[in-house]
């Protein structure tokens, strides 16, 4: 019989790597896209990401936000910044339906709450979890979210965010299941944000037909 789980309480880097034998990559030229000529910022850009920076620090005062206050403040902005909601992009908002993963033993259930664009580029904010909680703990479910997607043929992109902190990721299905990471962002750090942007909009770029 096969059994039902969801893929937060079950997956692992060492699962996804046993049963979809799924690698990572450190090679630069497997995802570039987060390093190389990255698209510039305007003055009016910088003016928003400074502001987004600053209600960030504003509400701390308050304590740690959570994931809706994580998504209208800090997550909603950068995806507009980044053009993901105008021509020629398509996006759906946490579509209700569960996506599944069967490895011919049990079935990998998970509800997506996410951003999804093209296709191809995932938006997660980790679900009901503080701006404390560790990225890291994201991005086995993150990746089997994007195993799972029907896009075979083309990489599948993916940002993990806790609110303060951000990692891309890349994968590629074919001809063999292999993902790479891109470095750790934090909005405390001077720059980060504006980069973040700008591996947004060079991710869009890669994936427009």
């Amino acid at each position: 019989m096969v059994q039902t789980i969801a893929i937060s309480e079950k997956t692992t880097l060492k699962y996804l790597r046993d049963n979809f034998n799924l690698e990572r990559t450190s090679e630069s030229g497997f995802f570039p896209e987060w390093q190389e000529e990255l698209p510039a910022l305007t003055d009016t850009d910088i003016q928003t990401l400074n502001r987004i920076r600053d209600r960030y620090f504003h509400q701390l005062d308050e304590g740690m936000m959570l994931e809706s206050g994580v998504k209208m403040m800090i997550v909603s902005p950068l995806l507009e910044l980044a053009g993901f909601y105008d021509p020629p992009f398509r996006s759906r908002f946490e579509p209700p339906v569960d996506v599944a993963i069967d490895t011919g033993e049990e079935v990998l259930n998970g509800r997506i709450d996410a951003l999804i664009v093209q296709n191809q580029i995932w938006v997660w904010v980790l679900e009901a979890k503080r701006t404390t909680f560790s990225l890291s703990l994201g991005i086995p479910q993150a990746l089997a979210y994007m195993l799972a997607n029907p896009e075979r043929t083309q990489p599948t992109y993916g940002l993990l965010c806790s609110g303060d902190s951000f990692i891309f990721l890349k994968l590629q299905s074919q001809p063999t299941a292999v993902y790479g990471l891109s470095n750790h962002f934090n909005i405390l750090n001077d720059g980060d944000l504006a980069t973040v942007v700008q591996i947004l909009r060079k991710i869009g770029q890669s994936a427009l037909p």
